[in-house]
């Protein structure tokens, strides 16, 4: 294979989707747990939810049409029955027109009813008599037994992320232990003669260890498990070891630093010795992350991925996170902020660029402006708010066009 015979974005996917087959094994977890989780099946409604006709606002349980016509000028007169309370059958019914119970939030419609005014609405003339003073229509202010879920009705679709209310509509269908992706294990190994651990004062020439750390916390946020394997220094024998290592014990192994040319760049020969097919490519047309690599083994995924920090969390943002998503069914749709460049900027033909960004609300339009910094540094990434994407046959962006931010 040739070295930086590049691949795009879109062959490096198609590779990723052909050559593996992405599957999680899955979990209960209590339903306390499962926040952040992905969801292994669909969720389908056994009942109708609320189950019960019950009223949205404090007020009175009417048939509409013994309002029909009232106003402030003239009211209609009910006959007040009763009071209906919370978590109990209603005792009272509506047996003659004219007649009205009084029903709190959330209470269940009385039979015969089947709208309520609210108490804003009406007056209480004694403890048997109340004054509409408004029309209301059928049905207002009731919330109907199957209006929130259906029996039946898929709720949650394989693949969702849950958030706090996903996993309050599980509490409402009554389903405490969830079905979930199993956390996909991700192997973390750093290279580098010069990368020292971050708690170590570096000597001249060494620079402690960013990319363990940077990649461990985006992968707890993209819900995988990450375990880390320390820094290997650039010795053959000792890589392959450790990669062999994390192969058997995790889904995916990330390999950062090693994956430039170079005669001390190990990781693309480890690769390819562990086994067939090794190799499936060196080098993608992005910037900045151009030297990356994937290989198969074991029929896991490994990427050697660029050891500058920029470089580094950009293909795993692409490529990466694609991975974990697949595997665990994730379907996450993007929303972009549109915004306007601040600045002329130039890029060279030939190679998808992703530019770091902060955005700034400039005269009530928000501006994206550029955080020009090299790939080896994290000071102005960090500073940046998304980035901006800029197609591979396009030289670059005016002062003032149109852009969209995407969120790191």
């Amino acid at each position: 294979m040739n070295l930086y015979n590049v691949v795009s974005v879109e062959e490096a996917k198609r590779i990723i989707d052909s050559n593996f087959q992405l599957n999680l094994e899955s979990e209960l977890v209590d339903i306390k747990e499962c926040n952040g989780r992905i969801l292994s099946r669909d969720i389908i409604s056994s009942s109708n939810i609320p189950g019960f006709k019950r009223s949205m606002v404090d007020g009175y349980a009417v048939k509409f049409k013994d309002l029909q016509g009232a106003s402030e000028s003239m009211p209609s007169i009910l006959n007040l029955r009763g009071e209906v309370k919370m978590g109990e059958m209603p005792v009272e019914s509506l047996e003659f027109p004219g007649e009205c119970i009084y029903i709190p939030t959330g209470g269940m419609l009385p039979k015969e009813a089947d709208s309520v005014i609210m108490i804003e609405y009406t007056d209480k003339m004694d403890d048997a008599t109340i004054l509409a003073n408004k029309s209301i229509s059928f049905g207002e202010n009731v919330l109907n037994e199957d209006e929130d879920v259906e029996l039946g009705e898929s709720v949650l679709k394989r693949g969702t992320l849950f958030s706090p209310y996903s996993v309050g509509m599980m509490s409402n269908l009554g389903i405490t232990q969830i079905p979930v992706f199993c956390k996909p294990r991700v192997g973390i190994i750093s290279t580098g003669d010069e990368i020292v651990a971050p708690e170590k004062q570096p000597r001249p020439g060494e620079i402690r260890d960013i990319n363990s750390y940077l990649i461990y916390s985006s992968v707890i946020e993209d819900g995988g498990q990450p375990i880390l394997y320390g820094v290997i220094k650039d010795n053959y024998k000792t890589l392959f070891e450790t990669v062999k290592k994390a192969l058997d014990e995790c889904d995916i192994v990330l390999v950062s630093g090693g994956s430039s040319v170079g005669k001390k760049d190990e990781t693309a020969k480890v690769i390819e010795e562990l086994g067939n097919p090794g190799m499936l490519f060196h080098g993608i047309s992005i910037k900045p992350g151009k030297p990356t690599i994937l290989g198969r083994v074991k029929d896991k995924p490994i990427f050697g991925l660029p050891g500058h920090p920029l470089s580094c969390a950009v293909v795993y943002g692409i490529l990466v996170r694609y991975v974990l998503h697949t595997m665990m069914n994730l379907q996450e749709i993007e929303y972009p902020i549109p915004c306007k460049f601040s600045t002329n900027y130039h890029k060279a033909k030939g190679r998808e660029e992703y530019l770091p960004v902060i955005i700034d609300n400039m005269e009530g339009e928000y501006t994206a402006v550029p955080v020009l910094t090299k790939s080896a540094t994290i000071s102005g990434f960090t500073k940046a708010w998304g980035y901006i994407k800029i197609d591979k046959n396009v030289e670059g962006i005016s002062e003032n066009q149109k852009v969209y931010v995407y969120k790191f």
